[in-house]
């Protein structure tokens, strides 16, 4: 399985709509990959909380349409990454889209853990409520989704693994000054869940505040398959989707759990 992460720089100098379009091609160059993901909030800029609301925009909005097209041209999974969602009650979230080879949606997960302790993204948005996973077919791999500061929170991969990921996809804007966090949370992620974790993260500077860039693929086993430097760039990588499957068997660590067991049907 070929898959490609797209480290995007959120230049504010930027438009809106250029970055869409530019993003539109770099996913179009992408034909013959299998998946490609983006990071969160790279229209807008994921500390650009002062912005959200005007770059608020409904599912079907101009980042969907653009995303789906060019998913559909390169003929990709996409991971779109993540938007400023304007929900039907009026409320913001953070949701992220998945869009199939056909151009199509197939699946929405909306961020549960908002960062800023009451301040910014936690204070502006609300929270999702929804563990959320999408078999990408064709690939031989169920994809689970989380975005940046879930990271952090490892009972929601649990619950990703549970309901039969072995990826597990983690668009971020997550700041230089923890870089170290994201990597090693995102090798930690990869150990307990025995699975393939794709961190794609934002480069460039938004809001005043540095993007740790760093984008990184990371094994069952926990070792770094790939990673970026700190600007943008564009990181591609050759998975096995059969890995998984044998790292569980080989070592079954998750067989041995206690806490939090699922119960045989």
């Amino acid at each position: 399985m070929r898959a490609t992460l797209l480290q995007i720089d959120a230049d504010p100098g930027e438009t809106a709509d250029d970055r869409r379009e530019r993003v539109a091609d770099l996913v179009r160059a992408e034909r013959g990959a299998d998946l490609v993901v983006l990071p969160e909030l790279w229209p807008v800029g994921a500390f650009d909380f002062e912005r959200f609301d005007a770059h608020a925009e409904p599912l079907a909005g101009p980042t969907a349409t653009a995303m789906g097209a060019a998913a559909r041209d390169a003929g990709v999974w996409l991971h779109a990454g993540s938007i400023v969602e304007r929900c039907p009650d009026g409320e913001l979230r953070n949701t992220s889209l998945v869009f199939g080879p056909d151009g199509r949606p197939h699946a929405t997960y909306r961020k549960i853990h908002r960062f800023g302790f009451d301040r910014g993204e936690a204070a502006l948005m609300a929270a999702g409520q929804e563990v959320v996973t999408v078999p990408l077919t064709g690939t031989g791999l169920t994809a689970g989704l989380a975005t940046c500061y879930d990271l952090r929170f490892p009972e929601q991969f649990r619950l990703l693994v549970d309901a039969g990921a072995d990826l597990l996809v983690v668009p971020a804007g997550w700041p230089a000054r923890r870089r170290s966090h994201w990597s090693l949370l995102a090798r930690a992620r990869a150990v307990e869940s025995q699975a393939y974790v794709l961190a794609c993260n934002t480069a460039g500077t938004h809001a005043g505040v540095e993007q740790a860039g760093y984008s990184v693929v990371v094994d069952p086993w926990g070792e770094v398959v790939a990673e970026a430097g700190a600007g943008e760039q564009v990181l591609r990588v050759e998975l096995d989707p059969g890995l998984v499957a044998r790292t569980r068997e080989e070592f079954p660590v998750l067989r041995d759990r206690r806490l939090g067991v699922p119960q045989p049907v």
